[in-house]
């Protein structure tokens, strides 16, 4: 048997819940619910210079008001500074982490040389600093795949987009683990708090799918587990682009909750229903049908 289910919710308090977060918490609830898991939730804190004070508390409270509360303590990110710093010890120990020295232009301009129309770092200071001062630190994709016999090409299955592939030393090269301004990489957070929360189950928005195959990857390099991954559908803004708090989306209207649930769970392609408790109790057997039976 495996591990017993947890899954997450980790919500970055740099703005409140808007109606995109609903649909990522409402899928994470359903499916802890339809395994009989544990749902957790975790504040993604760890770039202070962006969150807003009391967002946090705030988004704990317009959780609650959904009936979607943690089953366990909540967790933040930013008290998990020395978990992120014994992480990247271990790396650096191994000798697939190093520091880098390069700013965003020179990245910026090493890539236009190369032609890349992505942010791929081209792995200036892997053989090192050349007398520049260090100011990052990153992971050596190459050198832990050769460690560690990983293919070049990362594949894993999404439960709804299904077969998924990335080359993550071709497509995002080595990647930061510390950022030049001292703070923690979300990569590196992720994966640490993953294991520590023992996630199973990672579901998460669509635009968060691109991140996996480097999370695959730092977790082979920690030796931490990795879980299964569920990407749900974008909630897009009436320019077409993704609603998030960047792009002014409006936080949610809780006068009505089951409104803003029954939203969410439209966009997710469940039946909405009367009742807070009953809605949610039925969401649970459709979210089955959709994710869970034709998965197992």
């Amino acid at each position: 048997m495996g591990s017993p289910y947890a899954g997450r919710f980790a919500p970055s308090p740099t703005g409140l819940l808007h109606a995109g977060s609903l649909v990522a918490a409402l899928a994470s609830w359903l499916d802890a619910r339809a395994h009989g898991g544990q749902w957790l939730v975790r504040i993604e804190d760890v770039d202070t210079a962006r969150c807003v004070p009391g967002a946090d508390q705030i988004i704990l409270q317009q959780l609650a008001a959904c009936d979607l509360t943690s089953d366990g303590p909540v967790l933040w990110q930013s008290q998990r500074g020395e978990h992120y710093a014994a992480a990247l010890q271990s790396l650096v120990n191994q000798g697939w982490a190093y520091p880098c020295g390069c700013s965003r232009k020179e990245i910026e301009s090493a890539q236009a040389v190369a032609r890349h129309s992505a942010a791929v770092y081209p792995g200036t200071c892997r053989e090192g600093l050349n007398g520049k001062p260090a100011r990052a630190w990153r992971l050596n994709v190459l050198a832990v795949q050769a460690a560690l016999g990983l293919p070049a090409i990362t594949h894993w299955r999404d439960r709804r987009l299904g077969a998924q592939q990335q080359n993550v030393g071709q497509d995002v090269g080595d990647f930061v683990l510390r950022r030049a301004d001292g703070l923690w990489a979300y990569q590196l957070a992720v994966v640490v708090d993953d294991a520590a929360q023992c996630i199973t189950h990672v579901v998460r928005g669509q635009d968060l799918a691109d991140n996996t195959a480097r999370q695959i990857v730092l977790q082979h390099a920690l030796g931490l587990p990795t879980p299964q991954y569920l990407h749900t559908p974008l909630v897009l803004g009436t320019d077409g682009e993704k609603l998030s708090k960047q792009n002014g989306a409006l936080a949610l209207d809780l006068s009505d909750p089951l409104a803003a649930l029954g939203q969410a769970a439209q966009l997710l392609g469940l039946p909405a229903q009367p009742g807070l408790h009953n809605f949610l109790t039925q969401a649970q057997g459709s979210w089955a049908r959709l994710f869970i039976s034709r998965t197992h």
